[in-house]
């Protein structure tokens, strides 16, 4: 690590997993009993938005009880003590790297304690539902969405990261499966501008194969040792 000064972290489900938070797929294709294409587009929510509103309300409601674990604790231990640049690039909604004492990062898919209005384009912290259709706090319309990146929509901040990605000296992915882009594509990216790439995951994403080293396990027990191999204790 001693010519390593900047890191690009991508983290996605699988670092939350362990906290009870269920990964975005299981094997029949669904998110929690429902198709992502009923909960998580812009279509859906146009043709039912009860549905849709109703789903994210339990969502936000459920990440409030969870708690961060070992991997989360341990990347917020590398933010506090990382003196080189350090940017985590997380595809999760939940809070709970900055829960875990995390300051560097960044939500490209938007966040569930977030609300967006559609009226004023306002981005306001939010703990409680959304069906009753709540009035915003910024210009009193009854126009909030759950400030969530669907599919069919531009994740957040992509120059900030194509940016980040430029200046890495290395590349981690955590807890990712590989296979949702722009983030899958992140590591060819990190390649190109001459980053060295580690994969830490469950099991070999979709992408194994562009990484210089790839690291199974689960994320608790892995995150932790890389951590602790980078600080040096």
């Amino acid at each position: 690590m001693k010519d390593i000064r900047n890191i690009v972290i991508l983290t996605g489900a699988g670092v939350s997993a362990e906290s009870g938070i269920d990964t975005f797929r299981d094997g029949g294709g669904l998110w929690e009993q429902h198709r992502v294409e009923d909960v998580a587009t812009p279509e859906a929510f146009a043709r039912d938005p009860d549905l849709v509103l109703r789903f994210y309300d339990m969502r936000r409601e459920a990440i409030q009880t969870k708690e961060p674990n070992a991997a989360h604790r341990a990347l917020a231990r590398l933010d506090r003590e990382w003196e080189g640049d350090l940017l985590i690039v997380t595809q999760n909604v939940d809070d709970l790297h900055e829960r875990a004492g995390a300051k560097r990062v960044l939500h490209m898919h938007g966040e569930h304690l977030n609300a967006w209005c559609t009226a004023c384009d306002a981005r306001v912290p939010w703990t409680g539902p959304l069906l009753d259709r709540p009035a915003c706090p910024e210009c009193g319309e009854a126009a909030l969405r759950p400030d969530i990146v669907w599919f069919g929509e531009m994740p957040y901040r992509m120059d900030a990261i194509f940016e980040a990605l430029e200046q890495a000296d290395l590349f981690v992915s955590i807890g990712t499966s590989g296979a949702v882009y722009p983030a899958a594509g992140f590591v060819r990216n990190a390649r190109e501008f001459g980053a060295e790439t580690l994969e830490l995951n469950l099991e070999p994403s979709q992408g194994t194969s562009w990484f210089d080293e790839a690291r199974h396990g689960p994320a608790t027990e892995l995150v932790t040792a890389w951590v602790e191999e980078v600080l040096g204790a």
